[in-house]
């Protein structure tokens, strides 16, 4: 994360990768299921070099057609021109980053997800400040409360029947 002058470097561990992958998956389940259009660019860099201000998210999704239609196919994202992508999902467990929201801010993110291990908490912006909310801009059906509870056994279960489960519980919606 770059944020008018402060640089913040962190070197991921497998436990966040794993969580980083788990919350993507979740993602993709819950497009596929609410049939919502979908490009997924993970970590891509996201970068303003008039706003001194960048980011590679742990994972980032483009979910509407117009923003889709704008980016798909596209070798470098330039968000002075670009959409910024409609989501982006952090892992941050080991060390607090201090200006990622800021970051995202300024970059005109619609929502983020960061989950901390234990807690997920959904941000979305509002008059260029992130306000916590309960419910996903994108998937407004789902409470961030109910996402947060398969996270916290994502360590425990295998990957994929969690994946299942996730899946099942959203068809019984």
């Amino acid at each position: 994360t770059y944020y008018q002058g402060a640089l913040e470097i962190m070197a991921p561990f497998p436990e966040h990768e794993y969580l980083k992958k788990v919350m993507g998956r979740f993602v993709e389940t819950l497009a596929e299921e609410f049939v919502v259009k979908l490009y997924p660019l993970g970590s891509t860099t996201l970068e303003r070099e008039d706003l001194a201000s960048g980011s590679e998210p742990d994972e980032c999704f483009y979910l509407t057609v117009n923003k889709i239609q704008a980016i798909k196919g596209k070798k470098r994202i330039d968000l002075s021109q670009d959409p910024a992508p409609d989501l982006v999902l952090e892992v941050d467990i080991t060390s607090r980053s201090k200006h990622r929201a800021q970051t995202y801010a300024a970059l005109q993110v619609p929502e983020v997800w960061q989950f901390d291990g234990e807690a997920l908490t959904l941000l979305a912006l509002e008059n260029g400040d992130y306000v916590t909310i309960q419910r996903s801009l994108a998937f407004p059906k789902v409470a961030s409360q109910a996402i947060e509870s398969f996270l916290q056994q994502a360590m425990e279960k295998d990957y994929l029947e969690l994946v299942d489960e996730f899946r099942q519980w959203l068809r019984s919606l």
